[in-house]
C-alpha cells in the first residue's frame, strides 16, 4: 500500500470538488488501501464497500448531501461514505467499542440520517424524507436512495415503488448491481436483472429515436407517437428496465459504476430532471482486490488479514478458529435432511452466514433461499408445513423480526410445525445494535402454541433439533454468535418444558437461558471458593413451556434466584420467571434478573458487550453478593432450610 496523501485533506464532501480528474481516481485508491489496512486490525465489512467507492464520490461530487438526502440501504458499504465526510482520523476505530459503527450513525455525521442494517427500508425512507421535506417547505432538497440488487427483492422496495409512482416524487433510486448480497442472489428478479446486463440496444435505439424525435415539427405528432411506440416496444422486447417503466420510474442504464467520470456526468443529467427515476449502476463487489473480486462471498466480511505482500493489495486471510454455534447447528441440520426426506431448510439469502453450503450442495431439492425476504421465507415454510414437509427455518435473531406478522398469522394461528433456528441471538458483536439478536424471547413467547428453547451447551443441540422436528407445532432454537462450549456433565433428555438440574445450591442458583450456563458454573465455583457459597445452576432450556416445578421449587426455597439471559431484560426469560412465581403465590423478592439492559446496546466485542451487561462471570458473582450484601472477602456459612424458606 502507498502512501496516504489526499484522504487526509478531504474534511467534507465539498472538499473533493478542489479536486483533479486525477485525483479523484488516486484518491479511490487510496480509499480501497484504507480499506485493506482496517482488515488487517479486525474483521469487518470489505468486498461490498470496495465496490461502492466510485459510486459514493460521484454522488458526492454531484449533490450536497450537507442539505440533500442520501439513503444508504442496508448499510454495510457505508466505509467510503464515512471516509469523506470527516470521519479519517477515526477511521481506524472502526468496529470497536466507543469507536466508529460499522454502519450508518447519525450521532457521528449528519451525512448520515438513518443507523440502518436491515436490508430494503432505503426506498421507504428517502420517500418519506422527500415528502417531508416538501410539506415543510424544503422543495429543493434533492432525494437518492442506494440500494443494493440483493436487496431489492425485499417486498417493502415495490410498496416504495408503488407509493412514489403515485405521489410522482422527485426522488432517484440507485440500484448497485454486483450480482450479489452477501451471498449470489437468486430468484427471478436476479434473472430480469441479468437480462438488462445482456442488452445495450434498447439504450442505442432509445438515443437514436429521442435524436429523430427532436426534428419532428408540431404537426407530426401521429409520427411522434408512433415511434414512441416503437421505443416502447423495444422496452418490451429487450426487457431493459420495463420493470420499473411499468411501477412509474424513469429508467436509465444500465451504466459502468467504476466509470467515475461517466458516473458524474449521468447524475449531473439526472439532477435537473423530476419524477422518479431509477439509475442502474453495474459494479463489481471486491473491486480493485483481485481475491475479492474472484470470491466475494468469503470477502464479504472476511477474518483478519495476516499480511500484505508488495505494493499491489494482495492479502493473505488467517486461517478459521474455534467451532461456533452456527457450525453444530448446521451440522445437525445436514444430519437431519439426511435421514428425512420430508425435512427442509430456508434461508434468507444467508446461506454463507448460517453456514449452510455444505447442506445446499448435499441437499439441492431440500434446501431453500428465498433471498433478502424473511416475511415471504416462514408464510413459505407454513405453506411446506401445511402440504406435510417439515421446514427449519433458519434465520438470524435480528432478521426475523421482519416476519413477526407472518409467525403470527401463518405459523402460530394455524399451529404449524414449523421449526425456527435464531442464529446470532443475543450479542453480536462489531456489528452493533441493528444486528444484536436481542428481542426474540419476548417476541416468540407471546404466542399461543410457540414453544421456544435455547441450548445451553454444544451437547444440547441436536438433540434438541431433534426434538423439535418431531414436535408437532411452532417451535424455536435461538444460539448465540459464540464458540461452542461442553458442559462436564451427562446431559439430560430433552423433555418438553423441562429444565435441567447441572447442580442444585443450597445458598441459591442460577437459572440459565441461553449458553450462559458455562459461565454460570464458573461463577458457582468461584463463589463457593472465595466465599464459601453454595450456589447451584439450572439450564433452563425452555422459556416456553416453562419448567414451573423446577423452577418454583428454587424461588420457593431459595435465598436467591438469579435468571440469566443473554436477550433483553423486558418481557424476557426473567420476566417469564417472576410471572410464575406471581401466579403461584410466591413474592418473588429473591428474584434477581440479569440481561441485556433497556436501551439499545452499543457495537463492541462480545467479552466487552457481556460484561457491560453484567453477564460475564464477575458480573454474574457480583449479582449473588449484592443480594448477599457480601464483599469479595466475606464468607458466609450455608442458611437453614427454614432460613430459605420465602412466605407464600
Amino acid at each position: 500500500m502507498s502512501k496516504v496523501e489526499l484522504l487526509p485533506r478531504i474534511h467534507t464532501p465539498a472538499d473533493l470538488l478542489a479536486l483533479s480528474d486525477s485525483q479523484l481516481l488516486r484518491l479511490a485508491d487510496e480509499i480501497r488501501d484504507e480499506l485493506v489496512r482496517v482488515l488487517t486490525a479486525r474483521s469487518a465489512h470489505f468486498a461490498s464497500n470496495l465496490g461502492v467507492v466510485e459510486l459514493c464520490l460521484a454522488l458526492h461530487l454531484t449533490y450536497d448531501f450537507s442539505k440533500d438526502r442520501l439513503i444508504w440501504d442496508t448499510g454495510h458499504q457505508i466505509y467510503p461514505h464515512k471516509l469523506i465526510t470527516g470521519r479519517y482520523e477515526r477511521f481506524h476505530t472502526i468496529r470497536t467499542k466507543g469507536g466508529l459503527m460499522g454502519f450508518p450513525n447519525p450521532s457521528e455525521s449528519p451525512y448520515d440520517l438513518f443507523m440502518t442494517g436491515h436490508a430494503g427500508a432505503s426506498v421507504s425512507t428517502i420517500s418519506g424524507l422527500k415528502a417531508g421535506d416538501d410539506l415543510l417547505g424544503n422543495a429543493d432538497r434533492h432525494a437518492v436512495a442506494v440500494i443494493g440488487d440483493g436487496a431489492l427483492p425485499s417486498g417493502m422496495v415495490f410498496e416504495a415503488f408503488n407509493n412514489i409512482a403515485g405521489l410522482d416524487q422527485n426522488v432517484l433510486v440507485v440500484l448497485n448491481d454486483n450480482k450479489m448480497g452477501i451471498c449470489p442472489r437468486t430468484g427471478g428478479l436476479a434473472q430480469y436483472l441479468d437480462q438488462c446486463r445482456m442488452t445495450g440496444l434498447y439504450q442505442g435505439g432509445k438515443r437514436t429515436i429521442s435524436e429523430l424525435l427532436k426534428q419532428i415539427p408540431v404537426v407530426g405528432e401521429a409520427a411522434r407517437a408512433s415511434l414512441e411506440s416503437v421505443r416502447d416496444g423495444l422496452k418490451a422486447c429487450f426487457k431493459d428496465g420495463m420493470l420499473f417503466e411499468e411501477f412509474g420510474f424513469r429508467y436509465f442504464g444500465p451504466f459502468d459504476g467504476h466509470d467515475l467520470h461517466g458516473l458524474r456526468k449521468i447524475l449531473r443529467d439526472l439532477k435537473g430532471q423530476k419524477g422518479p427515476i431509477l439509475l442502474h449502476v453495474f459494479t463489481t463487489k471486491g473491486q480493485g482486490v483481485p481475491q475479492a473480486e474472484e470470491d466475494p462471498v468469503t470477502y464479504h466480511a472476511p477474518p483478519v488479514f495476516e499480511e500484505i505482500e508488495g505494493g499491489k493489495t494482495i492479502v493473505k486471510m488467517k486461517k478459521g478458529g474455534a467451532r461456533a454455534y452456527t457450525d453444530a447447528v448446521s451440522a445437525a441440520i445436514f444430519d437431519v435432511l439426511k435421514d428425512d426426506p420430508k425435512a427442509c431448510v430456508l434461508t434468507a439469502a444467508m446461506c454463507q452466514g448460517n453456514k449452510l453450503e455444505k447442506v445446499r450442495d448435499a441437499f439441492p431439492k431440500q434446501f431453500f433461499d428465498t433471498g433478502i425476504c424473511e416475511s415471504h421465507a416462514v408464510a413459505f415454510a407454513a405453506g411446506m408445513a401445511k402440504a406435510g414437509a417439515r421446514p427449519i427455518v433458519d434465520i438470524y435473531s435480528t432478521f426475523l423480526q421482519r416476519s413477526f406478522d407472518q409467525i403470527f398469522q401463518e405459523v402460530c394461528l394455524q399451529n404449524l410445525p414449523v421449526v425456527f433456528a435464531l442464529d446470532r441471538a443475543g450479542v453480536a458483536g462489531p456489528d452493533g445494535p441493528t444486528h444484536h439478536g436481542a428481542f426474540d424471547i419476548p417476541y416468540l413467547r407471546l404466542f399461543p402454541n410457540m414453544t421456544s428453547m435455547a441450548p445451553g451447551d454444544e451437547a444440547d443441540i441436536e438433540p434438541m433439533l431433534r426434538f423439535a422436528m418431531a414436535h408437532d407445532g411452532p417451535i424455536s432454537l435461538r444460539y448465540p454468535k459464540a464458540n461452542l462450549e461442553r458442559i462436564d456433565r451427562r446431559p439430560a433428555p430433552i423433555e418438553l418444558g423441562k429444565a435441567e438440574v447441572i447442580e442444585w445450591g443450597e445458598d441459591g442458583c442460577y437459572l440459565v437461558f441461553g449458553e450462559r450456563v458455562a459461565a454460570a458454573l464458573a461463577a458457582a465455583k468461584k463463589l463457593k471458593d472465595e466465599n464459601g457459597l453454595n450456589i447451584g445452576v439450572i439450564n433452563a432450556r425452555f422459556v416456553k413451556p416453562l419448567d414451573t416445578e423446577t423452577i418454583l421449587k428454587a424461588v420457593d426455597l431459595l435465598p436467591v434466584v438469579v435468571t440469566v439471559e443473554e436477550g433483553t431484560i423486558v418481557g424476557g426469560f426473567g420476566s417469564a420467571v417472576l410471572e410464575a412465581a406471581n401466579a403461584a403465590g410466591l413474592d418473588g423478592k429473591n428474584i434477581v434478573r440479569l440481561g441485556l439492559p433497556d436501551q439499545f446496546v452499543e457495537h463492541g466485542e462480545r467479552n466487552e458487550l457481556l460484561a457491560d451487561a453484567g453477564l460475564d462471570v464477575p458480573g454474574l458473582m457480583a449479582a449473588i453478593r449484592d443480594f448477599q450484601g457480601l464483599d469479595e472477602a466475606s464468607q458466609r456459612p450455608a442458611a437453614s432450610r427454614e432460613d430459605r424458606l420465602v412466605p407464600s
